[in-house]
């Protein structure tokens, strides 16, 4: 099967049909996909910059975001780097009401069973160890 890359742009025109045009090309393209005519590979960083647009542009609330990314992430012939880590991300970002790059890193340090340094107190929600810094 072949496998096909995917950029952020395409993402974000598949979850906000805006512009129609190239939403709908992209529906095609995750069709495709979900017909296991080829796999769409997304990098867990291209994920991030998803959340980020959708947030920052498109001004979408985070609970609709996580819920979006998440039916991406778990849809036929799509295959994420690190989707354990992004769907526990996910996850954190909504019952912590946390940044998506906190929860990632979180959930990544979490996994391997190690603390985290940071100033950033969001941490403290996120069931992972702390470091002091001194």
């Amino acid at each position: 099967m072949t496998s096909v890359w995917v950029d952020t742009n395409i993402l974000v025109r598949f979850i906000t049909g805006d512009p129609g045009e190239m939403a709908r090309r992209a529906q095609r393209l995750l069709r495709r996909a979900a017909d296991r005519e080829l796999l769409v590979r997304i990098p867990s960083l291209v994920i991030a910059e998803v959340i980020w647009v959708l947030g920052s542009y498109y001004g979408s609330d985070r609970n609709v975001i996580a819920d979006a990314v998440r039916a991406l992430v778990l849809a036929d012939g799509v295959s994420v780097d690190d989707a354990d880590l992004v769907l526990e991300a996910l996850r954190l970002v909504q019952e912590a009401n946390v940044a998506y790059v906190d929860a990632y890193l979180a959930a990544t340090a979490r996994a391997h069973g190690e603390p985290v340094a940071t100033f950033d107190t969001d941490f403290k929600r996120l069931g992972v160890e702390l470091i002091r810094l001194t």
